[in-house]
């Protein structure tokens, strides 16, 4: 028996000829596609009849990610689900609210094998990649749990995006989508540690998404210290990846650089950063614009790392931008409930094993 098709991850054609292949015609695709991205399974639409309803459900499925667990901080109402996914695997998504409106950080593997030091998504590894609709599915569930309209998405969260490289494509595709939810592409950021080839891919496509590279260390000893994938792409290979992306899209890239204390957060520390990203990045006829986001580390007992103090903070900004590097400090949302990725997924997971 054939494997059902992820309705989530149909394109508009797909659907068409789906439908074609049971005996439907193919303007159904128009009034099914808005409504599966509305959160609807084909047993709920109002506007399809009972025969279509059920023709669809004998080669298709629809699988939302369901509310495992769900925190609120008390402090600026960001939220952090806990998605449960069809397979009983669960990841982690953290809706955040600014001025500018409701922004979403999705998860894009359940786990994650780039193994950074810092980071709790990555204890225990990559179980498998997220298929489209999953990655799709998230933003819809806290959509629909939240009653809120996502304008923003940031891919973030639970794994490395770039190591899912054809569903995250296809997502892109699917969540720019005018019959859906039609969230255009320069609202959308996506994170990297740094996959090389897979930067070079992206530009092809020429998206106009905004990437994001966690570098996080201005010297190979450092960064390979807390960042595995550096023994693979250097930093010296890293950047010149980053100057052919933006010579290719003319989009400006944004640096992430994760701060530990006694590690990585010194002065010295911010005029090498700031020296390699000029020396790099920038020539005479040539001046890529430069942005790093400074991100105090989140600290997970698994690491020992702590997050560097205030003052240190502001003194590594200060030598970025005097040094003609704009620099901006990640603002701390939910600190009240752990909304970096991977904590509540480990911790339910955890609590889960006790209880057996």
């Amino acid at each position: 028996m054939n494997e059902k098709q992820e309705l989530l991850a149909l394109t508009p054609k797909e659907l068409e000829e789906l439908l074609l292949s049971v005996g439907e015609p193919k303007y159904r695709a128009g009034q099914i596609f808005p409504q599966l991205h509305k959160g609807l399974a084909p047993e709920e639409m109002t506007n399809i009849g009972k025969v279509t309803r059920a023709k669809l459900s004998e080669v298709a499925a629809y699988h939302l990610p369901k509310v495992k667990r769900k925190l609120v901080s008390a402090l600026d109402g960001t939220v952090k689900y806990l998605f449960e996914l069809a397979d009983g695997n669960c990841v982690e998504s953290v809706l955040m609210r600014y001025e500018h409106g409701i922004t979403i950080c999705i998860s894009s593997q359940v786990g994650c094998n780039m193994g950074c030091k810092f980071c709790a998504s990555t204890i225990g590894g990559k179980v498998r990649n997220l298929t489209a609709g999953e990655l799709l599915g998230q933003v819809i569930a806290a959509a629909r749990d939240s009653g809120e309209t996502i304008g923003g998405i940031v891919m973030m969260g639970i794994g490395e995006p770039l190591d899912n490289f054809d569903a995250v494509v296809r997502f892109l595709d699917l969540v720019n989508r005018p019959e859906g939810l039609n969230i255009g592409y320069r609202h959308i950021s996506l994170s990297t540690c740094g996959l090389c080839d897979r930067i070079d891919r992206l530009a092809e496509l020429g998206l106009p998404i905004t990437l994001s590279i966690s570098l996080h260390a201005a010297d190979d000893e450092t960064r390979s210290a807390i960042m595995p994938i550096n023994k693979k792409y250097n930093i010296a290979a890293l950047l010149a990846t980053c100057k052919r992306y933006f010579q290719k899209t003319g989009r400006r890239i944004s640096f992430e650089y994760t701060l530990i204390s006694g590690k990585n957060d010194s002065r010295e520390a911010a005029e090498r950063l700031a020296l390699l990203l000029n020396r790099s990045l920038r020539t005479r006829t040539e001046t890529m614009p430069i942005h790093v986001n400074l991100i105090p580390v989140n600290e997970v007992k698994e690491t020992g790392f702590q997050r560097s103090g205030t003052k240190a903070v502001k003194a590594f900004a200060a030598v970025l931008e005097k040094n003609g590097i704009r620099a901006t400090i990640r603002r701390t949302l939910g600190s009240d409930i752990n909304a970096s990725c991977g904590q509540l997924r480990k911790e339910t997971a955890e609590q889960e094993r006790e209880s057996e």
